[in-house]
C-alpha cells in the first residue's frame, strides 16, 4: 500500500478543510477530483508533510509518516505543485537546486529530457520561458531528486490543449519508463481516467472511492 490515512482531520488558516477522512492509495496512478475548497491539494501536502494533519495518522508503505525524515520524504515524495515557483537563474540552476540541498550529483539533461524539454533549455533564463516550459522545469526539478512518488497539483491547469496534451504524454511516459506512483489532483473528471487507475472523490467531510477504466497508453 502506498499511503493509507486512518481519521485524518486537516485544517487550515483555522478552518477545518475535511475530517475523518479514511483512504487507501495504492502504487500506480491515482486520480484526485472534486470540487474547489474540498482540500484536493491539503491532501497533496499532508502526503509529503508540507503540513501534518490535526487528528488522525497516515503511513507511507506500512509507516507513519511522522517517523520518517522530513527531508528524505521530500526527496522520495517529490509535489509538483500548481504554479510554476521558479528560482532567479537558468533552468539549470532550477534543476540542480534539490540535488545540490541534498548534497547528490544531478543529471541536467537526462532531467531535462524525461520532462519533454531539450537539454538546450538549461542555459535559457527560467523567467523567460512560457508557462508550460516553466511547468516543465517544475517537473525536471523533481525528476533531478529521483523520487518513486510523484504528487501532481493540477499540472495542467493553466495551458492551452494542445500543451496540455503534451504534459500528458509526458507523464504517461514516465510511468512507462521510470514505473513511478502518482497522485494526481485534477478538477477535469476525464483527464483523471486518462491518466490514473483509480479516481477518488474528494467531497466535503467525506471521500469516495471509485474506480477508472485503465489509462490509454
Amino acid at each position: 500500500m502506498l499511503f493509507e490515512l486512518e481519521n485524518v482531520t486537516a485544517t487550515r488558516a483555522g478552518r477545518v478543510v475535511f475530517e475523518g477522512l479514511r483512504a487507501e492509495l495504492t502504487e500506480g496512478a491515482t486520480g484526485i477530483v472534486g470540487r474547489s475548497g474540498v482540500g484536493k491539494s491539503t491532501l497533496l501536502r499532508l502526503l509529503n508533510r508540507l503540513a501534518d494533519p490535526t487528528v488522525g495518522t497516515i503511513r507511507y508503505r506500512g509507516r507513519d509518516l511522522r517517523e520518517n525524515d522530513v527531508l528524505a520524504l521530500r526527496r522520495d515524495v517529490g509535489l509538483v505543485p500548481q504554479l510554476p515557483a521558479l528560482l532567479e537563474g537558468t533552468v539549470a540552476d532550477n534543476v540542480l537546486y534539490g540535488p545540490r540541498l541534498a548534497k547528490r550529483a544531478a543529471d541536467i539533461t537526462g532531467s531535462l529530457r524525461l520532462a519533454g524539454l531539450d537539454p538546450a533549455f538549461g542555459p535559457r533564463r527560467a523567467d523567460a520561458l512560457s508557462v508550460g516550459e516553466q511547468q516543465r522545469v517544475m517537473l525536471a526539478r523533481t525528476l533531478a531528486l529521483q523520487p518513486s512518488v510523484l504528487l501532481l497539483d493540477e499540472p495542467t491547469s493553466a495551458l492551452d490543449d494542445t500543451t496540455t496534451a503534451a504534459i500528458e504524454s509526458t507523464l504517461r511516459d514516465l510511468r512507462d519508463r521510470l514505473a513511478l506512483s502518482f497522485v494526481l489532483v485534477t478538477h477535469d473528471l476525464e483527464q483523471a481516467a486518462r491518466l490514473s487507475d483509480r479516481v477518488l472523490v474528494l467531497e466535503p467531510r467525506a471521500l469516495r472511492a471509485a474506480p477508472t477504466a485503465a489509462p490509454n497508453r
